[in-house]
């Protein structure tokens, strides 16, 4: 794998972090790849590994935009999961962005994460790196907060994404209007300052029930939804509610909850894992331009 951690003065974001993971352990400058040892007497052969891709100028990765929780930033997730393994055993990219507690939305405070998200951090990322830019190689995957956005980016730019993975967000954006409203009057996680006040929620980019309405009004091609939460999650109603939601919208959604687990990080190994192995529709192979 090649970890890169790239720091840049964002005009939407301030100073800001990224880590970039690429697959290169499946990448090769050989024309041929060597035979596999042979056995040694009373030793089995060593089993091939898997295929080598070469590198070639103008070569891309499907992408996974993967959002963090709160509290955490841009490297969390690899260092507590089996994240980076899994992205190299799938041969797909991973960025990750570090936007603090701004639950990925827009808010009256000059914070400016959804706007960074969509139209400069991309741009930015397959400027610098082999990341597609077709939608069909594209994946918002987050967990608790960064769960929420996972939902709320699928869904507000839906032009973007093949498929979103919420894992087991609660707190945040969400379908639920009644809960969102009540977390801005507690401000809950921050969500005050996105808003000036509930009375200005309704039919604006933090509804995700009128903007998930919206987008199917239009006949926009919503993307795959996955919704996860484990049975002991202290959220877990909440991300259950969303998921109601969308199935009664008509919206293109799964949902698992995973038995014994709770709002922990062995719930998000194993979901990670899941939707990279089981989920996304991934090509787990380098993508050459013809």
């Amino acid at each position: 794998m090649a970890i890169m951690q790239l720091n840049y003065r964002s005009e939407l974001n301030s100073q800001t972090d990224v880590t970039v993971v690429l697959p290169t352990d499946n990448l090769t400058i050989l024309e041929k790849q060597p035979p596999a040892p042979a056995a040694s007497p009373g030793y089995r052969a060593r089993p091939a590994g898997p295929p080598k891709y070469p590198y070639k100028p103008g070569m891309k990765f499907q992408t996974i935009w993967l959002l963090h929780g709160g509290g955490d930033d841009d490297q969390t997730t690899y260092r507590l999961t089996s994240l980076e393994r899994y992205a190299q055993e799938n041969n797909v990219m991973l960025v990750t962005a570090c936007v603090r507690g701004s639950m990925y939305v827009n808010s009256v405070s000059g914070g400016r994460a959804l706007d960074y998200l969509v139209k400069e951090l991309p741009l930015v990322v397959r400027t610098l790196f082999p990341s597609s830019a077709k939608r069909e190689d594209n994946f918002v995957v987050g967990s608790a907060m960064g769960g929420n956005g996972a939902l709320g980016l699928g869904l507000l730019h839906p032009e973007m994404y093949a498929a979103a993975v919420d894992l087991s967000g609660g707190i945040g954006l969400t379908l639920d209007r009644q809960n969102y409203m009540d977390q801005m009057e507690w401000g809950t996680a921050s969500l005050g300052k996105t808003l000036r006040g509930a009375k200005e929620f309704r039919n604006t980019d933090h509804d995700l029930y009128y903007i998930a309405e919206q987008d199917l009004l239009q006949g926009l091609e919503i993307p795959q939804l996955f919704l996860a939460v484990g049975e002991k999650d202290f959220i877990r109603y909440r991300v259950k509610a969303d998921y109601e939601a969308l199935r009664e919208l008509g919206c293109p959604v799964y949902y698992e909850e995973a038995k014994g687990l709770a709002h922990e990080w062995d719930f998000w190994d194993l979901y990670l894992r899941k939707a990279l192995y089981e989920w996304l529709p991934l090509k787990r192979k380098p993508i050459y331009e013809t």
